[in-house]
C-alpha cells in the first residue's frame, strides 16, 4: 500500500512542478485524505516527500534552481498534509505548524540534497579514477605482451640468421668444391698436359693453351660472382644507383623479369651505411619476387620526400599473407624480418603490402642526417633505368 501511494505522490509531485496548476495542487490535497485512509501521519508523508525529491527531482536540475524547487514543492507538501494537520489540530494551529514543518523539511532537504551531490560526485571521481586506472593496466598489459612477443621475434630471428648463415656458408663450400676446386684440377691437369706434349709434339699447342686460358676466365669469373654477391664493390666505388643498376640488369637477364629503376641522385648523399640497407632490402625484394610472386614486371622507386629517402619495390605478381608470413616458423619469414630488421637498425620504416590482383609493395623510409638536408636540397635529378 506504501509502496504505491509513494509512486502516486511522486508522480503528482513532478506533475506540480513541471505544470504547477490548481488541479494537481487539488490532487495533492486528495492524496492527504488518501493518506489518512492509509493511516500515514504526517511524519511519514514529509519523509516520503524528502527522498523523492533528493534522489529523484534535484539531481536533474542545475543547482541554481534547485531552491526555488524546493519551495514549489513545499506547497505541494503543505497541501498534502493539510488535511492530516486539521484532524489533529485547529485550523489556525495546523497552519501555524505546517509553516514550521515545511521550513524545516526545505531546510533538511537542501542539506541532504548537498550531501548527495557531493557523495555522486566523490562516487563520479572515483569510477573516473578506476576507468583510468584499468585503462592504464590494460594499456601497459599490452605493451608487456607486444615487447614478450618481439622479444619472442627477435629471439627466433637470431636463430633463422645463424641457420641462414650456416646454410649460406654451406652452399659457398659446395660451390667452392664443386666448382672452382673441380675448374681448377683441371687446369692442372690440362697444365700436365701441356709440359707432356711440349716435349713430345708441339702440334696442338696452341689449342689446349687457348682451352687452358678459358678455364681460368671461367674460374675467374666465379670469383667475382662471389664477390659481388658478398658484397658488391661497385656499391663503394660507384654508389648506391649503378650497384642497382648492375644488380637488377643480371636480376633480370637471369630471371626475365622485367624491372623499371627510378631513383633521384640525391640519394647518393645517404650516408653508406643506410644505402646498403638500401641496397640489401632491393636485393631481397627481387630475390623474393623472383622466388615466389611469378612476376612479368618490378617497378624499383627511390625518390625524397621531406627530409627522407622513400624506396618502394612493387610487383604484378601473385599476393600473399603478410600477417601469416611474419608470424610463421622457419625460413619463410626470415626474408621480410631480416629486411626490417636492417631498416630500423639505421632508424628508418619498414613496410609490406600484398593484395590480390595488386601484387605486393614493399615500402622503405629512412631519414637524411640533419648535416645534409642543405646540401641534398642542390640534388634534384632522378635517374631512370630500364632493365630486361
Amino acid at each position: 500500500m506504501k509502496q504505491k501511494y509513494s509512486r502516486r505522490y511522486q508522480a503528482g509531485l513532478q506533475a506540480y512542478l513541471k505544470q504547477r496548476s490548481g488541479a494537481h495542487l487539488q490532487r495533492a490535497h486528495g492524496m492527504g485524505r488518501q493518506a489518512l485512509t492509509a493511516g500515514l501521519q504526517t511524519l511519514d508523508i514529509a519523509k516520503l516527500h524528502e527522498q523523492i525529491l533528493v534522489s529523484k527531482v534535484l539531481p536533474d536540475h542545475p543547482a541554481g534552481k534547485r531552491a526555488a524547487l524546493i519551495k514549489q514543492a513545499g506547497i505541494f507538501f503543505t497541501e498534502a498534509i493539510t488535511p492530516i494537520e486539521k484532524i489533529h489540530r485547529g485550523t489556525h494551529e495546523a497552519a501555524v505548524h505546517l509553516n514550521q514543518i515545511v521550513e524545516m523539511l526545505s531546510q533538511r532537504t537542501v542539506e541532504l540534497a548537498a550531501s548527495n551531490l557531493e557523495l555522486l560526485q566523490e562516487i563520479a571521481q572515483r569510477k573516473a579514477v578506476e576507468t583510468a586506472l584499468k585503462k592504464s593496466e590494460r594499456h601497459y598489459s599490452e605493451l608487456l605482451e607486444r615487447s614478450e612477443r618481439l622479444q619472442e621475434q627477435l629471439r627466433q630471428l637470431s636463430r633463422q640468421i645463424l641457420s641462414a648463415q650456416e646454410e649460406e656458408r654451406k652452399q659457398i663450400s659446395r660451390e667452392l668444391h664443386d666448382v672452382i676446386a673441380q675448374t681448377l684440377t683441371g687446369i692442372n691437369v690440362r697444365l700436365a698436359a701441356l709440359k707432356k706434349e711440349a716435349a713430345l709434339n708441339t702440334k696442338h699447342l696452341d689449342r689446349n693453351i687457348a682451352h687452358t686460358q678459358r678455364l681460368v676466365e671461367k674460374s675467374v669469373d666465379i670469383v667475382h660472382r662471389f664477390a659481388r654477391e658478398l658484397r658488391p664493390a661497385v656499391l663503394d666505388d660507384l654508389g648506391l644507383i649503378p650497384a642497382l643498376h648492375s644488380f637488377v640488369k643480371i636480376f633480370s637477364k637471369r630471371t626475365h623479369v622485367h624491372v623499371h629503376l627510378k631513383a633521384f641522385a640525391g640519394i647518393e648523399e645517404l650516408e653508406i651505411a643506410k644505402r646498403t640497407v638500401l641496397y640489401r632490402v632491393a636485393q631481397e625484394a627481387l630475390n623474393n619476387v623472383s622466388r615466389h610472386a611469378q612476376a612479368g614486371r618490378v617497378e624499383l622507386n627511390i625518390q625524397k620526400f621531406h627530409s627522407a629517402a622513400h624506396m618502394e619495390i612493387k610487383d604484378d605478381g601473385k599476393s600473399f599473407q603478410v600477417e601469416r608470413t611474419l608470424n610463421a616458423k622457419g625460413n619463410k619469414r626470415l626474408g621480410l624480418l631480416g629486411m626490417r630488421e636492417r631498416v630500423e637498425m639505421v632508424g628508418g620504416t619498414f613496410c609490406v603490402e600484398s593484395a590480390p590482383g595488386h601484387g605486393t609493395s614493399v615500402r622503405v623510409e629512412i631519414p637524411f642526417s640533419k648535416v645534409r638536408k642543405s646540401t641534398l636540397k642542390k640534388s634534384g635529378k632522378e635517374t631512370t633505368l630500364e632493365c630486361i
